[in-house]
């Protein structure tokens, strides 16, 4: 059965973690998974990965905006919408609510603007659940910061091993360096994002272990298949769908 699954939060607040557990313990139970992050996942998207990722290359936020809807583009259009129609099951770090929280309320350019480019890149294709990841900028920050400190001491083995390299090692900072004004207005952003769509959106407390939350995770994705179980019995669509 076909599912939409999204991750968002700020800059250490456990999204890819979460996104990972998801995905292999879905996997784990027979379903087909497609495991994404964004940007990333197809050619063009990763190479724009290590554009926007990396701190030692200054661009205008117009332009930030719209490598990222590029990528994003081409990822529904080669991957999503594909899997989708195959049966499986998506699940991706970061989704077009990324865009609207980072360059439409934290970099502040027009909301009417980020949201036409969003649809338009994700061509119709939105999330049947969106789970957020919602903490204190300063402490997620300082989470951050430790992540990457432990990925440098880390061997291209163990990386390799545990998921996501960070972008070129170490490129995240250029989004983790921005002033913490910019980050609670980003967390600001999505929480105005998720009170708007409530259907869609499942606010958890990012400061839980990481266990927790993937059991909070877990008991919310059965229940949106039994939702969808039951939706396609009615011939009825979820929102993603």
């Amino acid at each position: 059965m076909a599912l939409f699954i999204s991750f968002e939060g700020g800059e250490g607040s456990g999204k890819s973690t979460q996104a990972a557990l998801l995905a292999e313990r879905l996997r784990e139970t027979g379903r087909r998974v497609s495991h994404l992050r964004e940007p990333g996942s197809t050619g063009l998207g990763n190479y724009l990965r290590h554009w926007l990722k990396s701190n030692d290359r200054s661009m205008t936020h117009e332009a930030e905006l719209f490598l990222f809807t590029a990528a994003r583009a081409e990822l529904v259009r080669r991957v999503v919408k594909p899997a989708l129609r195959d049966g499986e099951i998506v699940v991706c770090d970061r989704y077009a609510d990324s865009t609207t929280a980072y360059q439409g309320y934290g970099r502040g350019l027009p909301l009417a603007a980020v949201r036409a480019a969003n649809h338009l890149a994700a061509g119709g294709v939105w999330p049947d659940v969106t789970f957020l990841l919602d903490g204190a900028p300063h402490a997620l920050l300082m989470r951050a910061r430790a992540q990457a400190a432990l990925y440098d001491e880390r061997d291209a083995a163990d990386r390799e091993r545990d998921g996501w390299q960070r972008a070129q090692d170490g490129g995240e900072e250029r989004f983790e360096r921005a002033p913490l004004a910019f980050h609670e207005r980003v967390r600001a952003g999505y929480l105005r994002l998720a009170e708007e769509e409530p259907e869609r959106w499942r606010v958890l407390d990012a400061a839980q272990g990481a266990g927790l939350i993937a059991e909070q995770v877990w008991d919310e994705v059965a229940r949106l298949e039994a939702r969808a179980g039951a939706a396609s019995v009615a011939g009825e669509r979820l929102p993603g769908m």
